[in-house]
């Protein structure tokens, strides 16, 4: 379609119309950005603000995904054991207890951390007692687990009654994986006088070893300890046994405390576990202790200490035999104690049965049932007659 024509006049003139065309062409080239109407800017801030909100959503999202795997802050393989150290955790200590004194010991960083890690995990309700052992380099779940288990954690070492110092030794090398060796061990423990200054209970040991003062238990060592520790830490025990016993009647026989475990010691290899029996045998060789009985006079006859000497079950010959350890040649006591003797040992030697003033003899056997019988006597036509019953 032909643009139509525009005009300003009905009736142009010449003039008129050049002057009109000069004019539609300055209109068509003249700048009018100045006077167009602007665009909206509003689906820019709209697409701002979506973008605002989707990193919102994105964060908050994230947030709670860390929080939900680790509200406390602490992650369960974050390394929080700088260095070996033992933590004791208290019977009836509680979760928040714990976890300060695990922080108070430098084990975590934070004793509030710690604690919310244990009840994310459920374990802050298991927490079990006892004397635990932490490695370098141990994370916060793998010390949660141990408590929570009651994994000690470094090396159990258990010394039964009645074991001697070559005994006590070897178990030591073989719970510590040889790191404390057997022959360090009895080097540590071989002279009493070197722990006499912080053990008034030695006092009367002299020079001789620690045999007999090495109290029998189950103890917790960690890998750091070393066989001067582990000696303190059973003379320690010793210390906190004996603290209730009264050595009042020993002394009245003119024992001193290190007479007394020499004797708790014979108890010991001669008793069963039954404290009537072990205050019977005491009451037993405490009349033969003394010099002026007409059936020993004065001669314990132990078997054992004898045993003790020559490494196995002795003969005849081999307990009358004059040596330094046989109580048929030698009166009295023998040099050493020649066990570890338990605690109901050395209450039996405090307190003996009082009314077996006059028994001088005992023997024991196994009966069809499986358990120890014994049988005891005032003069030695009843005791041979006994061991023919019985034996």
């Amino acid at each position: 379609m032909p643009r139509r024509q525009i005009t300003y006049s009905s009736h142009p003139t010449h003039r008129a119309r050049m002057v009109h065309a000069q004019g539609e062409r300055q209109f068509r080239t003249y700048d009018t950005s100045q006077i167009r109407p602007k665009k909206s800017k509003a689906p820019m801030v709209i697409a701002l603000v979506l973008v605002a909100v989707v990193v919102i959503v994105a964060a908050f999202a994230i947030f709670n995904i860390t929080k939900g795997c680790s509200k406390s802050g602490l992650e369960g393989t974050e390394q929080i054991v700088a260095s070996d150290v033992q933590v004791t955790v208290p019977e009836g200590a509680s979760a928040s207890d714990v976890s300060n004194a695990l922080a108070s010991a430098g084990v975590s960083v934070s004793a509030d951390a710690f604690l919310d890690r244990a009840k994310e995990l459920g374990a802050n309700q298991k927490f079990q007692a006892g004397m635990y052992s932490f490695s370098a380099g141990m994370t916060v779940d793998q010390v949660i687990q141990a408590i929570a288990s009651g994994d000690l954690g470094g090396y159990s070492l258990t010394i039964p009654e009645g074991y001697k110092l070559s005994d006590i030794a070897s178990a030591v090398e073989s719970a510590t994986n040889g790191s404390i060796s057997a022959a360090d061990f009895s080097a540590a423990a071989s002279d009493a006088s070197v722990y006499a200054a912080d053990y008034d209970f030695l006092e009367d040991a002299g020079t001789n070893s620690l045999e007999g003062f090495l109290f029998p238990k189950t103890y917790q060592l960690s890998p750091t300890d070393t066989a001067d520790a582990v000696v303190r830490m059973m003379l320690d025990q010793f210390r906190n046994e004996i603290s209730a016993l009264d050595w009042s009647y020993p002394e009245s026989k003119g024992l001193s405390i290190y007479d007394a475990v020499s004797l708790a010691s014979i108890v010991e290899k001669e008793s069963s576990g039954d404290e009537q029996i072990r205050s019977q045998v005491a009451a037993v060789f405490y009349n033969r202790l003394s010099s002026s009985n007409k059936e020993t006079f004065g001669f314990l006859q132990s078997d054992a200490t004898t045993a003790y000497e020559v490494g196995h079950d002795p003969s005849a010959e081999e307990v009358q035999a004059d040596t330094p350890y046989s109580t048929y040649a030698n009166a009295g006591l023998p040099p050493t104690p020649i066990c570890s003797p338990g605690l109901d040992c050395l209450q039996a030697v405090c307190a003996p049965a009082d009314d077996y003033g006059d028994y001088y003899y005992f023997i024991f056997w196994t009966n069809d049932q499986g358990t120890t019988e014994y049988a005891f006597s005032k003069t030695y036509e009843e005791h041979q007659a006994a061991i023919a019953e019985h034996l």
